[in-house]
């Protein structure tokens, strides 16, 4: 019989931070299953690769949604890593934190432990900050993060400058003191290649002992008997094996597959469980259920001056920018697209800020949902100006389509079902255009080509957020955290509501989503979660 002490599921940004901090204690035996393989590959770790594994099926699941009604019908393409390291493989390595005051949101939501002051010596543990440790910023922890000012692209200090002319405040470290303003976005890379979870959590203890990791493993169902779960089954090269764990097991599969884990081990909603023909074991209706993602909208500019188009676009700029990359680490290959943006209010009335601002100097073609051309952009210099929603109150759900682990589950983001999302979205392009007629950008913009000067009015500017808006890959809250056992999935302390030793930990426990990317406040959940798991066992 193969027994570990701890199963953990998914190796991705949570699930690497856990399956590091319990082995540390080498009493423990630890095993973590990973349902995609390797990370080292050269499109991972570049970091502008991510163009390239946005479609590929060997790191991603690239899940397809329902279509939304309320946004044009349309279905929405979601890429989410299958691979080491999970969506911190594939991402753009925007690190945000998140808002101070999400975290005493989620603490005041009946969620003791996870208020801001609680959670930041957890942000300060797991990174090591280009610009070393102050009160807000970790010095020494595995995660890199790099501060690349001196790298971006010049038409970043035209949109730093619009947006302090509009009266948005510089904020140097948006990871610091506080979130609000704009600055350059830091990114989770090191000397020019990706540091996803992976790579800042289990690529240095390769050879620790007692921790076994086995990849292309996915995970069919938890196994329970008496309420307690005590292993997990999995799937690998066409065969189905069973392993066993003696303390516990720890889903951090992400917002798609821990709740569809959950569904397949019999721990669900009843009536989607019988449709998909699963026994029922537990019956628990949050699980799958509130759904959120933050969404983007982005205008289109002509410009004046070179952009990364006419360095990415051309044939010979490609090979430039590639041989560049492979012999120095440097060049806009080893950056983010997203170069620029921050976080605002749109309304004086509002406690924390409800859009996220993007400046990219690049433009590609978003009009499929299923492509992306980010590494052939517009053959003429351009840029973008983008935006996102802070606190989509839009909900959704991940339910089973089957009782199946390899059929997908059915996603509904219904997108834009709340009518707020709509309103902070259009008062969010409204500062786009306040931003694209400053005197700042006047030597350098040109002519707004995507949705262009017809769009005008309200309800043209609505509708065209209906037709364009995308998800910005933070989906969260599908296994939710509170203290209602029949609103919420897990407790406080991540443990699972009617199952003894088993806990979510990754970003489906979310209470809400942050205010911002979403990966660092994953890797932080992992983090605590690590904690918790090794108190209760101090404790048993």
């Amino acid at each position: 019989m193969t027994e570990y002490d701890y199963i953990v599921v998914g190796a991705g940004s949570a699930g690497c931070v856990i399956a590091n901090r319990l082995s540390q204690d080498f009493s423990n035996k630890v095993l973590l299953l990973e349902a995609g393989g390797s990370d080292r590959r050269f499109f991972v770790q570049m970091p502008i690769g991510y163009g390239v594994t946005y479609h590929q099926k060997a790191v991603n699941w690239m899940y397809m949604t329902e279509p939304s009604p309320d946004a044009d019908n349309k279905p929405s393409y979601w890429p989410r890593g299958k691979v080491m390291g999970g969506s911190s493989s594939i991402n753009a390595m925007v690190y945000v934190r998140g808002n101070p005051k999400d975290f005493d949101e989620w603490s005041d939501m009946g969620n003791p432990g996870w208020s801001y002051q609680d959670v930041l010596p957890y942000f300060k543990r797991m990174e090591s900050w280009q610009n070393g440790a102050d009160s807000y910023r970790g010095g020494k922890g595995p995660l890199k993060v790099s501060e690349v000012t001196n790298q971006l692209h010049p038409l970043c200090k035209n949109f730093l400058s619009a947006a302090q002319e509009i009266g948005i405040n510089l904020n140097r470290d948006m990871n610091g003191e506080k979130q609000e303003g704009v600055g350059n976005y830091q990114i989770t890379t090191h000397r020019g290649q990706r540091m996803s979870a992976s790579r800042a959590y289990l690529w240095p203890i390769k050879g620790r002992t007692n921790l076994t990791v086995i990849k292309n493993a996915l995970a069919s169902r938890v196994l329970i008997k008496d309420k307690k779960a005590y292993g997990v089954e999995y799937l690998k090269s066409g065969k189905t094996q069973q392993v066993f764990a003696k303390c516990e097991v720890i889903l951090s599969a992400g917002s798609i597959n821990s709740p569809q884990l959950l569904q397949l081990s019999g721990v669900g909603p009843k009536s989607i469980l019988e449709q998909a023909s699963v026994p029922l074991i537990h019956e628990s209706p949050a699980v799958g259920e509130n759904l959120q993602d933050h969404l983007g909208v982005s205008y289109f500019y002509k410009s004046k001056v070179p952009t990364l188009n006419d360095q990415l676009r051309p044939v010979l700029g490609k090979i430039y920018q590639g041989l560049r990359y492979i012999f120095t680490r440097s060049g806009p290959l080893s950056l983010s697209v997203n170069q620029s943006g921050g976080f605002i209010r749109t309304r004086n009335d509002l406690e924390k800020p409800n859009i996220q601002l993007y400046f990219s100097p690049v433009s590609y073609s978003l009009e499929s949902p299923d492509k992306r051309a980010m590494m052939s952009p517009d053959p003429f210099s351009a840029m973008l100006l983008g935006i996102s929603n802070c606190s989509p109150r839009s909900r959704g759900s991940v339910r089973l389509r089957s009782s199946d682990p390899l059929k997908s589950p059915i996603i509904k983001p219904n997108y834009l079902s709340h009518k707020d999302d709509v309103t902070d979205l259009l008062e969010g392009v409204k500062v786009i255009r306040r931003l694209a007629q400053t005197n700042s950008f006047s030597d350098v913009i040109g002519e707004e080509f995507r949705p262009g000067p017809d769009c005008q009015s309200d309800e043209q500017m609505i509708q065209h957020i209906k037709e364009t808006v995308w998800t910005v890959f933070h989906p969260s809250s599908t296994c939710r955290m509170g203290p209602d056992p029949t609103k919420n999935v897990v407790d406080s302390r991540l443990k699972v509501y009617g199952i003894e030793s088993l806990r979510v930990a990754d970003a489906s426990i979310f209470p809400k989503l942050v205010c911002g990317n979403i990966n660092a406040a994953t890797i932080m959940v992992g983090e605590k979660a690590s904690d918790l798991i090794l108190q209760d066992k101090v404790n048993v």
